[in-house]
């Protein structure tokens, strides 16, 4: 999921380059968009830090008015307890 607008575009690749980053993504378990990503931020640089924290700051204010949530200290126990369980088990 992503926390910013993104835009869908479509790249051509040779047979090979496509090979290669299919067989990269799958033995680190990522997908080829996230590694072509990557690849262009590397290449071109990231977004501006004023843009990350603008987003940042967006997501953090945008559940604050709400007060039907309950206490998230509790909730967040709860989670971390049915993670060590499921651990166990599996």
């Amino acid at each position: 999921m992503y926390i910013h607008r993104v835009i869908r575009t479509q790249l051509y690749l040779d047979a090979d380059l496509h090979r290669r980053l299919r067989s990269l993504a799958d033995k680190q378990g990522r997908t080829m968009s996230d590694l072509v990503r990557e690849a262009v931020s590397r290449a071109y640089g990231t977004a501006q830090v004023d843009e990350r924290l603008s987003t940042l700051e967006g997501i953090t204010s945008l559940w604050r008015d709400r007060d039907d949530l309950g206490a998230t200290d509790a909730y967040v126990r709860r989670l971390r307890r049915d993670m060590r369980r499921s651990r166990r088990r599996g």
